[in-house]
């Protein structure tokens, strides 16, 4: 889902992507927002969201429950994967460039890195 509103306890969150297992979510929520934690949830980083997300939001998903979260940098060209291990993040793998990406909990699907990133400008105008 494409920037849901989330309501977990007394925070509220709006992940770039989040995604639900079907026993989790059996049903698509009626209301404006959701009150239950993502299995996934994604964070595209920028500038000037990259310290809220890493600082801030990161935990609150850790306490929530979330078990996987995806951080993407669109301007180093990564695709970091963390998994939660007793409350904590565990950093399972990196992806950069335009390397071929089989991540959970995804596995069964692939994406190519260079697919997400706007090419660099080669400076020659």
């Amino acid at each position: 889902m494409f920037e849901p509103e989330l309501h977990l306890d007394k925070h509220i969150l709006v992940p770039d992507l989040a995604g639900w297992r079907r026993e989790s979510l059996p049903q698509f929520p009626e209301g404006a927002y959701i009150s239950i934690a993502p299995d996934w949830a994604c964070e595209i980083l920028s500038p000037a969201t990259a310290r809220i997300d890493r600082a801030v939001k990161m935990p609150i998903y850790a306490e929530q429950g979330v078990s996987w979260l995806w951080l993407v940098d669109p301007d180093c060209w990564t695709l970091e994967v963390y998994s939660l291990h007793e409350g904590h993040w565990l950093l399972e793998h990196t992806w950069q460039e335009n390397e071929r990406v089989q991540a959970p909990p995804f596995i069964e699907t692939s994406l190519v890195l260079s697919d997400l990133w706007v090419p660099k400008s080669s400076g020659a105008e």
